[in-house]
Order: structure tokens, then C-alpha cells, then sequence
């Protein structure tokens, strides 16, 4: 939590499959976080009451592809980035996958970068997995 900019906005918007439109419904969200929604869900992970991740997930993030240009404001840079995202969970080896673009807002403060914003642009329109209870 230490790396996240107080005003942090996490986005993981809907995708749609249409012709004519940019493909993501933009006031329907699988997450739409701010700072103190991130922390309770960093809270509730470590308490016995996280039964969708139970039992607990196996993850690796593959992050690739990054590009780095000027941000929105004079103090930030826009952070893109391809995702792959692996899990598993128990003995079953079933294991899932999810892939995404990145859009992170790094904003510098005195003595570091923080993340003011990311926004996870999923490549698929349904879920491939059964619950989407990690941080990407």
C-alpha cells in the first residue's frame, strides 16, 4: 500500500464485443477501487473471512511490452504495459490464465514514484476465471 498514491483510482472496466463502439462500457466496472477500497480488500486477504481464496492461489504476473511517455500532468508519466496473469489453487492442476493491457499513472512525490491510477483493459469479455480476488 506503501506505493500507492493517496488518490489512487484502480479500474478494471467491462469489455464489450461490438462493431461500433471502443469496446469497454465505461460505467460498469469488474473493480472501480479507490485507496480505501484497496485496503480493505489487502485487509480482508489476510483474515480468515477471504473464502474466494480459499484455498489460497498459486499467481505469477509476466508483465512485458512496457512503454513510458509524459503524463497527463507536469509531475506524472503514463506507464503501459502487457499482462499475463497465471493461476492455480489446491492439488487439481487446473490452472487459469488472463491476459490485459496495463495503463498505470506513475505521479513522483519528494522521494519516489507512486501509483496515482491504473486501469487493466482485459483482452477478453467474459472472465476466464472464477473470481478475479487479486490485485493485477
Amino acid at each position: 500500500m506503501g506505493l500507492l498514491d493517496p488518490d489512487i483510482r484502480y479500474v478494471v472496466p467491462v469489455r464489450t464485443t461490438r462493431e461500433d463502439s471502443a469496446g469497454w462500457v465505461g460505467a460498469i466496472a469488474h473493480w472501480n477501487d479507490d485507496y480505501t477500497g484497496l485496503e480493505m480488500r489487502v485487509l480482508r486477504g489476510e483474515t480468515d473471512f477471504s473464502w474466494a481464496e480459499s484455498p489460497r492461489s498459486r499467481t505469477r504476473h509476466f508483465v512485458s511490452n512496457i512503454r513510458t511517455v509524459a503524463g497527463p500532468e507536469a509531475d506524472e508519466l503514463t506507464v503501459r504495459s502487457n499482462l499475463l496473469f497465471f493461476r492455480s489453487r489446491g492439488d487439481s492442476g487446473r490452472w487459469e490464465l488472463l491476459s490485459a493491457e496495463r495503463v498505470d499513472v506513475l505521479r513522483r512525490t519528494d522521494d519516489s514514484l507512486r501509483l496515482a491510477r491504473r486501469e487493466v483493459l482485459l483482452d477478453h469479455s467474459t472472465l476466464p476465471i472464477d473470481n478475479l480476488s487479486v490485485v493485477l
